[in-house]
């Protein structure tokens, strides 16, 4: 079949890639003119026939509301739009609102696989009316894993992009575990080599994931990761997961916990524990370390 992909990134540059390995005609547009096969939406919608499948692969939040927007204006009833970036489940509702007015169908793609995704495939979790997705099937084959699993039509429009919503709040509260474990290994003198630890755990255990996996090849590359500073951001899907948590009374602990933790590695000098420093002085007397004392 044919695609029309906007956003040529890391991410989707190397699904048109997968998708053309796959048979189907792809036809891209980025901003950047050295990724792109056409100058503008326009020439992109233009060599497209109809009905015609747009895939949108862009930042979430403004820069995927003016594509939606501008498409919207470009398409034909009976075509689709597909968002596949990492958008918030309620801007699909409202984005598959003002297509379907247009008579345009909308479906939301949340896409796992990174980087790694081009060689392994990406799993998809996919929302929309079961027609639209049928449409969008064969792109879903193409850049799926091999096998029966990696790919889901979750349910209706929004419930794609929530899924993805929930897998990545998983990830962070994972992720959060092994570096926790790798903090406490590197702490003890007893641990004289805490990279093998981790690459043993690798086969036969409960914890073993590609998580691990990967957190071992960033050892090899940096054993201690004293190249690194201990700082990181978050997508905004961890924040939307917690909230979405609290809006449905349910308790994520481990999740909020850990991104609470990201928040934490912001701050080189967390006003936080100054206030815990001061209290702990003031009712057991504890010695304090003063700005002085770290200049």
């Amino acid at each position: 079949m044919q695609l029309g992909l906007v956003g040529l990134g890391k991410m989707g540059g190397n699904m048109r890639e997968r998708i053309r390995r796959a048979g189907h005609t792809v036809v891209g547009y980025d901003r950047d003119p050295d990724l792109a096969d056409v100058g503008s939406l326009t020439e992109l919608v233009d060599k497209l026939d109809a009905p015609r499948v747009v895939w949108v692969m862009v930042p979430a939040g403004a820069a995927t509301q003016s594509v939606v927007d501008e498409l919207g204006g470009l398409l034909e009833p009976g075509d689709i739009l597909v968002d596949g970036g990492n958008s918030r489940w309620t801007d699909d509702e409202k984005h598959a609102e003002e297509l379907a007015a247009k008579g345009i169908g909308f479906v939301d793609a949340g896409v796992s696989g990174g980087v790694w995704g081009l060689k392994n495939g990406y799993a998809l979790m996919v929302g929309g009316q079961a027609e639209h997705v049928e449409k969008v099937q064969p792109v879903f084959d193409a850049l799926k894993p091999a096998g029966d699993f990696g790919f889901v039509h979750a349910g209706a429009v929004g419930a794609g992009h929530f899924a993805k919503m929930v897998h990545n709040g998983i990830e962070y509260a994972m992720m959060q575990a092994y570096a926790e474990g790798w903090e406490l290994l590197e702490k003890v003198d007893s641990v004289t080599d805490v990279r093998e630890v981790f690459r043993s755990w690798q086969e036969g255990t409960v914890i073993r994931s590609w998580l691990l996996d990967l957190a071992v090849n960033a050892l090899d590359e940096d054993e201690h990761l004293d190249e690194l500073r201990g700082y990181a951001e978050d997508s905004g899907e961890g924040r939307w997961t917690v909230e979405a948590a609290i809006d449905n009374a349910v308790p994520l602990p481990a999740i909020t916990a850990s991104l609470f933790a990201r928040f934490a590695s912001r701050q080189d000098d967390s006003p936080q524990m100054k206030m815990i420093a001061a209290l702990r002085n003031q009712f057991g007397g504890h010695a304090v370390t003063t700005a002085a004392d770290k200049a």
